[in-house]
């Protein structure tokens, strides 16, 4: 028979009222997301917290906690906290990641008409330092590590500083083969569907009105990949997006469309090919490759870096290690 583990609790203890009350948000709406999240109970009582719950859990909601007053005391400006901060620390938590220890690196961020796009986490901090210093680079991990998002804040970052002309965003419009004749409508109604999750970023980062105008106006363009043969891309920022589903001639094409004053991202999760046949994937193949050569940065997400809801973090490390 399977011995139940004793519950613990735990009382914390905070100088600030005023920052704990933030820190537990309205309504104690953070303190339930912490509670989801690692399976503890919260009490709160003036300038204390009684955590209870199992052993493990109780220690990373102290450490999470402790985390995030440290934060709201450190702040120059107004005092604030937000979900996505909440979620931020609860990840490193659960990652075994000390703040402390391996602080997330915010001094590169990408400014955009809207907001300024921070590093969420040390990958994602390298990613930028990498886009910064290589006219190419591949961001390669799982959903929601925000390859593909940070990729196109760097990119909507340098049109509105005016460093390229225009932003070329492409991906495979169908996953395998980009057979698009038997859907209906126009060229563009047929391979929108496939690049939503890009439409998406560009208006989480610009006015709808302003994307509309540059769309028409061709200072961004979307279109699948196949549309790339043929052309030189100048002074423009190109990002490729699900590159893990296209051929090695396909992909080699792309990479040598590049022109002058011109960068390029390529991003894909290679657990995740598509291609027919167990066909060999050219995103894999031209990591591979270009492994060493100047101006050319790779990085490597993982399930630390998921910067989705914590529940996804998990289930992807329990596909990483295997667990049934």
């Amino acid at each position: 028979m399977k011995v139940s583990e004793p519950l613990k609790s735990v009382r914390l203890e905070f100088e600030d009222n005023h920052l704990m009350t933030l820190m537990c948000g309205q309504h104690n709406q953070y303190l339930a997301r912490i509670e989801q999240a690692l399976n503890v109970s919260i009490d709160s009582f003036g300038n204390q917290l009684k955590i209870t719950g199992l052993p493990d859990n109780v220690k990373k909601s102290s450490q999470t906690f402790r985390t995030l007053y440290k934060q709201l005391s450190e702040q120059d400006e107004a005092n604030v906290l937000s979900a996505m901060m909440v979620d931020d620390v609860i990840r490193q938590t659960e990652n075994g990641i000390s703040p402390d220890e391996a602080p997330i690196d915010k001094s590169l961020f990408a400014t955009t008409w809207k907001n300024k796009i921070f590093p969420r986490t040390a990958g994602q901090a390298r990613y930028f330092k990498l886009l910064r210093d290589n006219e190419v680079v591949f961001g390669l991990g799982p959903a929601g590590t925000g390859k593909t998002y940070m990729a196109v804040a760097w990119a909507v970052e340098s049109l509105k500083k005016r460093q390229v002309e225009r932003i070329i965003l492409s991906r495979p419009a169908v996953e395998a083969g980009e057979r698009l004749g038997f859907l209906p409508g126009d060229m563009k109604e047929k391979v929108d569907p496939y690049l939503r999750p890009l439409y998406d970023a560009l208006y989480d980062m610009m006015p709808a009105d302003k994307v509309d105008r540059m769309l028409a106006a061709g200072e961004i363009e979307i279109a699948p990949l196949a549309f790339m043969r043929g052309r030189t891309l100048t002074n423009a920022f190109v990002i490729i997006d699900e590159a893990q589903n296209t051929p090695p001639v396909q992909m080699k094409m792309v990479l040598t469309r590049l022109g002058e004053e011109s960068r390029m991202i390529i991003t894909g999760d290679l657990t995740q090919i598509d291609l027919p046949g167990g066909q060999l994937s050219g995103l894999s193949d031209a990591v591979n490759r270009l492994e060493n050569i100047k101006g050319i940065g790779i990085i490597r997400l993982s399930g630390e870096d998921v910067v989705r809801h914590p529940v996804v973090a998990r289930i992807l490390k329990a596909y990483e290690t295997g667990q049934s």
